[in-house]
């Protein structure tokens, strides 16, 4: 197996559809999240729907780079959305995020597995493969907090 093809299939996993470390995964808690569960705010906590967009930000950027274009996600702008007020605001958001996400596997899937070691845009970022690999990490980080934020609001 192409070792593009198994990251593609372990960023899948934790975006869309496995269980294999975390038990779910970000379509299965975002789902048929009430959007108004996802926009309530605990103390100092970011929101769900906050932590799904800052993942989606991060996603949706370094599809860009994947597909040729500059890289131009900051940092200081991860958590710098409008807010979801909306069920169709929630909507949209969870379209665009399926779908880049989507996008983002098969383009790694499409990588000859060359590239993976490869600087990825310039030295100092590292590797395609180390920013793919942070790309699952970061997802995970954030989904359990997702997790334990909506245990939280639902009482679940």
């Amino acid at each position: 197996m192409k070792n593009t093809f198994e990251i593609a299939s372990r960023f899948r996993e934790i975006i869309l559809n496995g269980t294999w470390v975390a038990n779910t995964n970000y379509k299965d808690q975002l789902e048929n999240l009430d959007w108004k569960i996802a926009v309530i705010p605990i103390q100092n906590l970011n929101t769900i729907a906050v932590l799904a967009q800052h993942i989606h930000y991060y996603i949706d950027g370094i599809n860009t780079v994947f597909k040729g274009g500059t890289l131009d996600i900051k940092d200081k702008f991860s958590f710098d959305f409008p807010p979801i007020s909306s069920l169709g605001d929630w909507e949209n958001f969870l379209t665009k995020f399926w779908t880049a996400s989507e996008e983002f596997a098969s383009l790694v899937e499409q990588m000859p597995d060359e590239r993976l070691d490869e600087s990825f845009v310039d030295e100092k970022y590292g590797s395609y493969r180390r920013n793919i690999d942070c790309m699952i990490e970061h997802s995970y980080y954030h989904l359990g907090q997702i997790v334990l934020i909506k245990k939280l609001l639902t009482k679940k």
